[in-house]
């Protein structure tokens, strides 16, 4: 049968047939590390990190208490004289992040394409599969009115806006090994390179690409437990958000039914200084830095007011961002406010 021949309509409704009777269902998600990839190639050593940032797409499956949670990864490279320690540092990167997701690498593919790949470089993807109870999933549509918003802080850039990246890295011809806090001092000034460090001091001694591919943050453990907290409590978790490409407008939305919006005040966090030092080299005001990158937030959880006591005490670094409204009220379903 030809693809065209396929009815699309009636194959989704038969689909959902199958479904409606289902009391557990498969959650998959897929993902592919991208330009950050293209970063980490010019340094070996940065291939855990690389491969890392793949597997933050286990983070919205497992907050479901996805069960048997799995990942397949498949890694393209090009035969080169590191070949073997490349390889093995990206699956070693990859078993690292699931193991802190909690769930299994199950299986993947190594391919070699010389002649289509130049000499040293990698491309990888996976995706992660699980089983959720129908009663436990997680669809965007609980959230009320007067609902609060919670965000957990990013680690960094994570996946997101290396296109960007690169672009600004070559334009200003900065290499990934000058000091990061010589960086913020030439863009930043002297001021600006003291109130980053004051802010972030672990930072003081790291270079451009540490900073640029410091690995994703994989929030499933701590999401999980604060599922679990809320629940103890009495309540439930009403949504949840990865933050990932088209920042916090482009994924907050996804957690609300579509009459609502989110009200946010950036000022009640802080945004992390390698944005701020993007944002200076490429002229971007903080509201695009936030459409473009995650701004600091890496996730989000939507909750009823009362709910926000026992998430809070499962979550150390969470911290309340906003709150749910009607999107007629607001004018659109993502505004931000002042402090």
């Amino acid at each position: 049968m030809e693809i065209a021949d396929v009815n699309r309509d009636k194959l989704m409704a038969d689909m959902r047939v199958v479904i409606a009777d289902a009391e557990e269902l498969l959650r998959a998600t897929a993902g592919q590390a991208g330009e950050k990839v293209a970063a980490a190639r010019t340094r070996i050593q940065d291939s855990v990190s690389a491969a890392k940032v793949k597997l933050e797409h286990m983070s919205q499956a497992s907050a479901e208490k996805a069960k048997a949670a799995a990942d397949a990864t498949d890694h393209y490279v090009h035969d080169h004289p590191w070949h073997a320690v490349g390889v093995a540092a990206l699956v070693g990167g990859v078993a690292a992040g699931c193991r802190e997701a909690g769930c299994a690498l199950v299986g993947g593919e190594t391919a070699e394409h010389p002649g289509l790949m130049e000499p040293g470089t990698f491309d990888l993807a996976g995706t992660c599969i699980g089983v959720v109870e129908r009663t436990e999933m997680l669809d965007g549509s609980m959230a009320r009115p007067g609902d609060v918003i919670l965000g957990l802080p990013s680690s960094g850039l994570h996946a997101n806006g290396f296109s960007l990246v690169r672009a600004l890295l070559a334009k200003w011809g900065i290499p990934l090994d000058r000091p990061y806090q010589e960086q913020l001092a030439r863009t930043l000034g002297d001021a600006g390179r003291d109130a980053a460090l004051e802010a972030e001091p672990a930072h003081a001694l790291a270079t451009v690409g540490e900073i640029l591919l410091a690995p994703t943050r994989i929030y499933a453990r701590q999401v999980l437990a604060a599922r679990a907290a809320v629940r103890a409590a009495g309540h439930e978790v009403r949504g949840i958000a990865h933050i990932t490409g088209g920042g916090l407008p482009g994924n907050l939305p996804r957690a609300l039914p579509e009459a609502l919006g989110a009200r946010v005040d950036p000022g009640v966090w802080l945004m992390p200084s390698v944005m701020r030092l993007l944002g200076a080299l490429g002229g971007i005001d903080d509201g695009e830095l936030r459409a473009t990158f995650n701004g600091g937030i890496g996730m989000v959880l939507v909750l009823a007011p009362e709910a926000v006591e026992a998430a809070l005490a499962s979550l150390s670094d969470g911290v309340v961002i906003g709150t749910v409204a009607e999107a007629e009220d607001l004018g659109a379903r993502y505004v931000e406010v002042g402090s």
